[in-house]
């Protein structure tokens, strides 16, 4: 028996990340009032923040920003970030950032539920999250990881080694790809991050572990789109349609590989 899973939802187009109030009210039969928006210094110090946070405060939704998040995403910051929230008593997690922003917001989303009992060593591996999370939305500011899309996170343990986090409860309720968010990304950056997309497509097409006819046509279209506009993303000022088609392409290799694992 073959299976796909994915996210429950996707908002795409340039925006989008200003409709939050509109999704927070899709996803939850409580109002949301507080939200926890995990991120890093530098979007922060770049304005890409003021826009999602002017929204959400006209909505009448409190903020509680976390921007502490670093490449390679501790277990330190992951737990640092779960205090806040628990301390805030945050009914949801929004992210907005790279592919560490989104992992350590997962984690937290799962940590911070009131219900939670477990401790961050006990949901290390495959399927071990027992309990639920809160709402979760994430939005991606590169187009290349496809996190946002994904039931994964990936963090460095106190003893610098990589570990894994692969469980639904890891799954966003809405991905929100905003080409917006990309519109200041360096060529340097477009070009890394949407290699590492193109290699994500690639691995997950010929996987020999969980590929199925929907993760193959996921590939295939990631790559295509990806390879057709690549070259466009590292020029100087590229469209609105080359950007979003770039983090369109880079969602869907990530809807792929979570179906049909990379490490080729």
């Amino acid at each position: 028996m073959q299976m796909y899973s994915s996210v429950s939802h996707v908002a795409i187009g340039a925006g989008s990340s200003a409709n939050l109030r509109q999704f927070l009210h899709q996803l939850s039969d409580r109002a949301i009032r507080h939200i926890l928006l995990v991120s890093d210094a530098q979007l922060l110090s770049l304005g890409l923040l003021e826009g999602p946070m002017a929204e959400l405060k006209d909505a009448g939704i409190k903020v509680t920003l976390f921007t502490d998040v670093l490449p390679d995403p501790s277990e330190a910051i992951v737990l640092s970030c779960t205090e806040v929230a628990r301390r805030a008593r945050v009914d949801a997690v929004l992210a907005i950032g790279g592919g560490s922003s989104m992992d350590v917001a997962k984690v937290v989303a799962v940590l911070a539920e009131p219900s939670c009992s477990q401790s961050i060593a006990e949901i290390y591996g495959v399927d071990q999250v027992k309990g639920d999370h809160l709402p979760l939305l994430l939005a991606p500011t590169t187009a290349g990881t496809g996190s946002e899309v994904t039931p994964v996170a990936i963090l460095t343990t106190a003893n610098q080694l990589k570990m894994g986090i692969v469980s639904p409860q890891l799954y966003a309720d809405v991905a929100i790809l905003d080409p917006n968010l990309t519109a200041s990304l360096p060529p340097s950056i477009s070009s890394v991050t949407g290699i590492d997309a193109m290699i994500h497509a690639i691995e997950a097409y010929t996987s020999r572990i969980k590929k199925n006819p929907i993760s193959d046509q996921l590939a295939l279209s990631a790559l295509m789109l990806l390879s057709n506009n690549i070259e466009a993303a590292c020029q100087p000022a590229p469209t609105e349609l080359v950007r979003q088609n770039m983090l369109v392409g880079a969602m869907m290799a990530g809807q792929a590989f979570a179906n049909a694992p990379v490490g080729a």
